[in-house]
């Protein structure tokens, strides 16, 4: 099974593939943590891909941790220490949520593979960027609980964030485009148990996609081109076939007047292929 289709499975659906960019993160001899940069429009997508290339790539171990989920304030412990004579007091250090995501996955990374995503890093504060850096490069994370080390062979980490990354984690990440409507419009008739009758409106919705520049997944095409032969019969009927179908879509441009002879024609040859006779006033 490729890596697409399991991507697809764990939940991230692309007209990508991946296979060449994952097989280039691994290839290399690195003397730092191997590091993946998730890049792409704003919105969660980047982090269903990070998730879901866990799943796709088997890691028995993923840790997350998100930036922009404000930390609660955690308690002081103390502990009294019973054997020490002067009766004196130990005040346990109060971990923060990335500590304890970095104690845990480098723990896991000494026996297991595993991953770490640390999300929305925007939110981050550059001290932590910084201590990021660090750690990448020298494979050790010191904090207010000592240090741990990560099992470079074992250690994945993922960063994912709205705005560029800091200069110097940039540099020592590999960066993929985790992009939804990417591609071009490739699909045949044959692929959708469709004849050669068929081939008419494929080139019309070829171009009508060309246009909005964006393409539909394998399942999104799917769902539109049922829909399109069951009830679509105008114009502003495919508009909303679309825009209902499709995740990533440029509304505005699928509505705009430069569309519309793209719309028109797609429409001509799906009632052609239905045997109805063209709608006037659609």
């Amino acid at each position: 099974m490729n890596l697409r289709r399991k991507l697809a499975e764990a939940g991230f659906e692309s007209n990508d593939d991946y296979e060449f960019q994952v097989q280039s993160l691994f290839a290399v001899e690195l003397a730092h943590l191997r590091c993946l940069n998730v890049a792409g429009d704003s919105g969660r997508r980047k982090t269903a891909f990070a998730n879901a290339l866990a799943q796709a790539l088997a890691y028995p171990r993923v840790v997350y941790h998100d930036f922009s989920v404000p930390e609660p304030v955690a308690p002081t412990v103390i502990v009294t220490q019973l054997d020490d004579e002067d009766g004196g007091q130990m005040v346990e250090p109060n971990l923060s949520a990335l500590e304890k995501s970095v104690l845990e996955a480098c723990a896991f990374s000494e026996a297991e593979r595993t991953i770490l995503i640390l999300d929305q890093l925007q939110a981050a504060d550059f001290r932590d960027q910084v201590r990021l850096f660090e750690f990448i490069k020298k494979q050790l994370w010191v904090g207010t609980f000592g240090s741990v080390r990560a099992h470079s062979r074992n250690f994945l980490l993922v960063l994912i964030s709205n705005d560029p990354l800091y200069h110097s984690l940039a540099r020592v990440s590999y960066r993929i485009w985790a992009d939804a409507g990417s591609g071009a419009f490739a699909y045949r008739p044959e692929d959708f148990r469709m004849g050669q009758d068929a081939r008419e409106l494929f080139v019309a919705f070829g171009q009508l996609f060309e246009v909005l520049g964006s393409t539909p997944t394998v399942s999104e095409f799917e769902k539109i081109l049922k829909d399109a032969l069951a009830n679509v019969r105008t114009e502003e009927h495919l508009r909303h076939c679309v825009f209902g179908w499709m995740e990533y879509v440029d509304r505005d441009r699928l509505f705009a007047a430069a569309t519309a002879p793209a719309l028109t024609d797609t429409v001509r040859a799906l009632n052609s292929l239905v045997g109805i006779d063209e709608i006037v006033g659609s």
